[in-house]
């Protein structure tokens, strides 16, 4: 027997696509407790379990003796042949930052040595780390690049988390996506702590592989982004 989803989840999913579908904007004031226990047929205490969630979820706050209020928005990410997150966030009017939570060199998985086109035992430099918008956390990646052409990727990563001025360097002064996979999962525990979200979370992982001017790979990327904090749309560019 499938379990029933808890009724509080059940209002917290239907606020979360409420604002998903700009019903309710940045700033707006959600509608009082009162009012959302009668929408829901439920008590006043069910409707507060599931605005604490949303709150935890940063999606919504409190102000005392004013309501509740949103905080953010999914954040429209394009992807498309050139895909820039810091151009991205600024393009739809966020502040983008990121944080690095590994750089690494070690030998490459079966699936990364495909995709760069490098022999079985090669070594890959590998790059973790989470990607913000004003200051939250709204996507964890993984970008791993061929070690023997890029030698000190990890340390100019290390100085500046930027891969489009680190692969300048290597005289890599443009790159494009030539492939994009996408497909839905649900949050792990890890993931969900560092997306500051609930563990089964709707997460979107996309699966990609850059290539130079001359169609070289360069990097195969993995991206996990908070299902209810991006919306994710196609780009021409």
């Amino acid at each position: 027997m499938t379990p029933r989803t808890p009724i509080w989840k059940a209002i917290a999913t239907s606020l979360q696509s409420d604002i998903a579908e700009g019903l309710y904007g940045p700033g707006d004031k959600l509608p009082t407790e009162a009012v959302l226990a009668a929408r829901f047929g439920v008590n006043r205490h069910t409707v507060r379990n599931a605005l604490a969630h949303l709150a935890q979820d940063g999606l919504v706050h409190a102000r005392r003796g004013a309501g509740v209020f949103v905080t953010m928005t999914p954040t429209d990410y394009p992807i498309g042949r050139r895909v820039r997150f810091h151009q991205n966030l600024r393009a739809a009017g966020r502040t983008p930052a990121k944080k690095v939570l590994l750089l690494e060199t070690r030998l490459a998985h079966a699936s990364e040595a495909e995709a760069l086109n490098l022999e079985q035992g090669a070594q890959v430099h590998v790059y973790e780390g989470l990607s913000l918008s004003e200051g939250r956390p709204i996507a964890l990646f993984r970008s791993v690049f061929p070690a023997t052409r890029f030698p000190t990727l990890l340390t100019r990563l290390g100085s500046d988390p930027s891969v489009t001025a680190a692969l300048r360097h290597f005289g890599v002064a443009d790159y494009t996506r030539a492939s994009t996979r996408v497909n839905a999962k649900l949050a792990t525990a890890i993931q969900a702590l560092h997306l500051q979200i609930s563990e089964h979370a709707p997460v979107l992982r996309t699966i990609s592989v850059n290539v130079d001017p001359d169609g070289h790979p360069v990097e195969v990327g993995r991206t996990w982004f908070a299902g209810d904090k991006v919306t994710l749309t196609l780009a021409d560019a």
